[in-house]
């Protein structure tokens, strides 16, 4: 008997414990409302303001199942855009969570440029939404890597820091440094699709010792952005050459009109 009134006194020790904490979090929010990411005007709960929530246009079905692309009205499960019917990618499916435009720029650029890392649990919660339908069927998620001497330059890899939180989300395997990038490249910005293709071409492998990661299943690869894809086609296609039955996409932000693609 005891043992059992032992028991049940701890648990009503935690139990109160707990409450006094979230009251006493309660109450210091109504004196001092937690601050906005993006520094915007104090708001009652976390995350962007509510001027810069509106401005950004998060993107819902219905889309391209190849690219993300939104779509004007449903063309039924499965549709794909012109552009992924007449050249496939590698890469099965793709999901945005938003358009990358002058809304969405800032919160993205300041996360991979201002050491904005408190930013990438939110992106990982837009991404959750916008490619549920990918993340119920993944076993894995793995981030797009940086080149070590830029990963030295920036501390930290942005799209490893977005992947990690979604993937403890989903309860996935997170896969941080199972694809590397084998050799630096030049940023892609201001580079013609084809440009960008041969900028990243065979710049990605998966190491045979880290392999047996990813044989037989299902990687969801995680960037930042789209612009034409052909970083994240790079890295599918050394996922496949290594033995993943296949590889989704998903991006915090897309362009609108994935740029300089030739149909």
């Amino acid at each position: 008997m005891g043992g059992r009134a032992d028991e049940r006194f701890d648990r009503l020790v935690w139990a109160t414990g707990s409450r006094v904490k979230r009251v006493a979090g309660d109450l210091l929010d109504m004196i001092l409302p937690p601050m906005t990411l993006d520094g915007g005007a104090r708001s009652l709960s976390g995350g962007l303001s509510a001027e810069t929530w509106s401005r950004i246009k998060f993107i819902d079905d219905p889309v391209c199942d190849g690219c993300g692309v939104p779509f004007e009205y449903n063309q039924g499960p499965g549709a794909r855009c012109a552009a992924c019917l007449a050249r496939p990618r590698p890469f099965q499916r793709a999901r945005a969570a938003c358009l990358y435009d002058d809304a969405s720029r800032g919160p993205i650029l300041q996360l991979k440029h201002a050491d904005r890392t408190d930013l990438a649990p939110l992106f990982a919660r837009w991404i959750s939404r916008a490619a549920r339908d990918l993340l119920a069927e993944a076993d894995a998620v793995a981030p797009v890597p940086l080149h070590p001497t830029r990963l030295l330059r920036r501390q930290f890899n942005q799209c490893a820091e977005i992947a990690r939180p979604l993937a403890a989300l989903w309860d996935l395997d997170y896969l941080p440094d199972t694809l590397v990038r084998r050799r630096a490249t030049e940023p892609q910005g201001g580079k013609s699709g084809s440009g960008r293709r041969r900028n990243v071409a065979a710049a990605f492998e998966v190491p045979a010792a880290r392999a047996k990661h990813i044989e037989g299943r299902r990687i969801l690869l995680i960037d930042d952005v789209m612009t034409t894809g052909a970083t994240l086609e790079g890295c599918t296609r050394a996922f496949l050459k290594a033995g993943a039955a296949c590889v989704d996409v998903a991006v915090v932000a897309r362009v609108k009109e994935l740029a300089n693609r030739p149909i």
